[in-house]
């Protein structure tokens, strides 16, 4: 469906009060056209819509005029650099942005990033949670191991009671 038509829709469900399929809309709208800063502050209106400060910090963080709560909202959320890399949700580089504004707020984000991690990154190849949690990643894989052993040491001592009983 074209953008437009896209936005017509946005604007009877927003009109018919039906604010979360239009910020569906929205979203899918963002994730096709990421470097469009309108579509990121409507969608941050639709947030504003049901008080959600933190989303719609997060849609209007590239913006200038942004409201400085709903930002430390954002930033309190996505506390890490690799995290608010990710919620951004912007592909290719700084340069498809329509403003320096939003130039130097994806460069910051990004350089943060590398930093934290260590590598260069670029905005195609954001590191996963896994990646940051890395450690607490590694102590859940060891402990849902623990636990598939125990479960299973658990069933064979009742199947081996089973069978000592049927002889019995």
């Amino acid at each position: 469906m074209p953008l437009r038509d896209t936005l017509a829709r946005v604007d009877a469900d927003l009109a018919a009060g039906r604010v979360p399929v239009a910020r569906q809309r929205l979203r899918g709208l963002v994730s096709s056209f990421p470097d469009d800063l309108t579509l990121r502050r409507r969608l941050a209106e639709a947030y504003r819509l049901y008080g959600e400060p933190a989303e719609a910090g997060r849609w209007m963080y590239l913006e200038q005029d942004r409201d400085a709560a709903e930002t430390s909202a954002f930033e309190a959320r996505y506390h890490s650099a690799q995290r608010r890399m990710r919620a951004l949700a912007w592909r290719g580089g700084e340069s498809l942005a329509a403003t320096a504004f939003a130039q130097e707020q994806l460069s910051a984000v990004r350089a943060a990033c590398s930093e934290a991690t260590g590598r260069p990154v670029d905005w195609d190849t954001v590191p996963s949670d896994e990646e940051e949690d890395g450690r607490q990643s590694h102590l859940a894989g060891a402990l849902a191991g623990a636990g598939c052993l125990l479960a299973l040491l658990a069933f064979m001592a009742i199947w081996v009671n089973g069978v000592v009983a049927l002889f019995d």
